[in-house]
C-alpha cells in the first residue's frame, strides 16, 4: 500500500493517519506489539525514518507505548485527542450529564476519603462566591466570570477530595467545558438560579462522611438545571 503526501499534509502525517486507521480497525489488539519499523516501512512504502516519526506521534498521543528492547505496543485503539475534542464540541446538556456522572461519584468517594484541607478549599470557594455576590446588589456580584470561577473551584475541590488520580486528571481537563457551559447557563434568565444552600449541602454531606448523602446532594444540585435545560430544548 503506497502512500503519497496530499496537499499540505506531510508524508509523516499521512503515515500517522494510516496507522491510526489500522489501530481503530483493530488490526493490532490492545497489548499487542505492532510490526517493526522495517515491516511497516515496506508495507506503507515509505522510509523507516518516516515510520519512526509517525510512531513517535502516536506514542505521544497515548495510542502506542515503546518499550526499550521489546518493541512498540498498542495502548489504545481510540485516539484520546479525538475523544477530548469531542467533549469540547459537546452541547451544554451533554456536559451537564457528564458532570453529574463524574461529580456524583466524586462526592461519594470524597465523603470516604476527604482530608481537612479538602474541606477548607471547598469552604473557601463558597465563601469567596458568597462575598462576591454580597459586595453589591447586582447578580453574581457584577462579575459573572469570577463568580463562575469560584463555582468551578468548589467543584474541582470536591473531585480532588476523592483522591483518585484518574478522576482528578479527567476533571481538571473537563473543567474548562464545565466553566463555559456554566457561564452560558448563568447568563440565561430561563435557567434556575444558583442556590448557595445546595452547595453547602454537598459540603456538609461530604464532611459528615456519608457517601449516599453526598451523592444525593450533588444530584439535587445539578438535576434542576438539567431538567430546565431539557424543557428548553424540547420547546425549540
Amino acid at each position: 500500500m503506497a502512500l503519497q503526501a496530499a496537499g499540505r499534509q506531510s508524508l509523516v502525517d499521512t503515515v500517522v493517519e494510516a496507522l491510526r486507521a489500522q489501530l481503530a480497525a483493530g488490526t493490532w489488539p490492545v497489548g499487542e506489539r505492532i510490526p517493526t519499523e522495517h515491516a511497516l516501512a515496506e508495507q506503507l512504502q515509505v522510509g523507516r525514518n518516516t515510520v519512526r516519526e509517525a510512531v513517535r506521534v502516536l506514542v505521544h498521543a497515548g495510542m502506542l507505548r515503546s518499550r526499550q528492547g521489546e518493541g512498540t505496543f498498542v495502548v489504545s485503539q481510540a485516539d484520546p485527542g479525538d475523544i477530548m475534542r469531542g467533549v469540547q464540541r459537546a452541547g451544554i446538556r451533554d456536559v451537564l450529564e457528564l458532570r453529574i456522572a463524574l461529580e456524583a461519584e466524586a462526592a461519594r468517594l470524597a465523603a470516604q476519603r476527604h482530608r481537612p484541607d479538602d474541606l477548607d478549599r471547598m469552604r473557601a470557594a463558597l465563601d469567596a462566591q458568597a462575598a462576591l455576590e454580597a459586595a453589591n446588589g447586582q447578580p453574581f456580584g457584577g462579575d459573572l466570570e469570577l463568580y463562575a470561577d469560584h463555582d468551578v473551584a468548589f467543584h474541582r475541590a470536591v473531585v480532588e477530595a476523592a483522591h483518585n488520580t484518574a478522576l482528578t486528571a479527567t476533571y481538571a481537563w473537563f473543567s474548562s467545558s464545565v466553566r463555559e457551559a456554566l457561564l452560558t447557563s448563568l447568563d440565561d434568565e430561563q435557567m434556575p438560579r444558583m442556590v448557595h444552600g445546595d452547595h453547602r449541602a454537598v459540603l456538609d454531606a461530604i464532611a459528615s462522611g456519608d457517601p449516599e448523602a453526598a451523592e444525593k446532594a450533588v444530584r439535587a444540585l445539578l438535576e434542576p438545571p438539567k431538567r430546565a435545560l431539557e424543557k428548553l430544548l424540547a420547546e425549540r
